[in-house]
């Protein structure tokens, strides 16, 4: 049993992965911003070095599950200050922490990483092909990342970092920030109109299967590592929309469908090779599959009948 600290642990990853460390024996404490009632918590920002410092002077952890960040293109432009502040000033709170700590860290990073690359996303390809990253969000995570190679190689610290591709599904909470699968459930379901970018295409993520090998990376940690973590499906975001709206039994009357979304990348198409073979990465839940069970939790939580 590891003591494992995840920080950013009551969000839409963080709170379903901290049930399935708990699940599996380990001794979990979350941090994150909001007053909560759950037992093992410490309510502190990661961007406020004294606040987080406090957690690791209060109890000594073997894992730290990094998730604590601002989110998405669209948030990061809105609401800038906030985003860097978070993600840069927070992740170098969090470095300097493991150095003095010694805790092992696993790092939320980005396919927005990948930034203007458009061939299949291997893990090198970020330091071997130098993309360009499209918007401020992207660039954050891939200085995070930077932040946490640096720290290695100036301090020791033993670090996995991973990638998330388009995760989603029950837990995650409307706002125009989110996943698009969560927004166009949301809308659809509301009967409000969205938009469709027809040239985009992605590889999506059922939460179950992002969580269940984010937390083998305890099991199989490989200090400096970066992995993947993505479905191996891959649709244009007409295909996606269409799922939706034929589970929902509606037509694209609210449906707007353009080109291109400028500062956003064309085609996300991950490998996830050194996942499966390292984390025992697999998808098990298709997007097909994913969308209802999705729209389902919304019609629960929003209390649509």
């Amino acid at each position: 049993m590891a003591s494992v600290l995840v920080i950013g642990g009551l969000g839409a990853i963080g709170a379903p992965l901290t049930d399935e460390l708990e699940r599996r024996g380990h001794d979990v404490w979350v941090a994150d911003l909001p007053w909560n009632e759950r037992d093992r918590y410490y309510r502190c920002d990661v961007s406020e070095y004294r606040q987080l410092e406090r957690v690791f002077e209060d109890r000594e952890f073997d894992y730290v599950y990094h998730l604590g960040a601002e989110f998405g293109r669209k948030n990061g432009e809105d609401f800038y200050e906030t985003m860097w502040q978070s993600n840069a000033v927070g992740t170098k709170n969090v470095c300097r922490l493991q150095a003095e700590h010694d805790f092992r860290l696993i790092f939320s990073s980005s396919s927005e990483v990948y930034g203007d690359y458009d061939d299949v996303m291997e893990e090198s390809v970020p330091l071997e092909e130098g993309p360009r990253q499209l918007n401020d969000y992207a660039i954050s995570k891939w200085v995070n990342e930077q932040q946490i190679m640096n720290a290695a190689d100036r301090h020791g610290t033993e670090s996995v970092r991973v990638r998330f591709f388009n995760t989603y599904g029950p837990g995650e909470k409307y706002s125009e920030y989110r996943s698009v699968v969560c927004k166009f459930c949301y809308r659809a379901l509301h009967d409000l109109p969205y938009h469709v970018y027809e040239d985009h295409h992605r590889s999506f993520t059922y939460i179950d299967d992002t969580v269940r090998t984010l937390a083998n990376v305890i099991d199989s940690f490989r200090p400096g590592e970066v992995y993947n973590i993505a479905g191996e499906e891959y649709y244009d975001i007409k295909e996606l929309s269409d799922m939706v709206l034929g589970y929902l039994g509606k037509d694209d009357e609210q449906v707007e469908y353009r080109g291109t979304e400028t500062h956003n990348t064309l085609n996300k198409k991950a490998s996830v090779e050194k996942a499966k073979r390292d984390l025992d990465h697999e998808q098990r839940v298709s997007l097909e599959e994913g969308i209802p069970r999705t729209i389902d939790w919304m019609r629960e939580y929003y209390d649509l009948k």
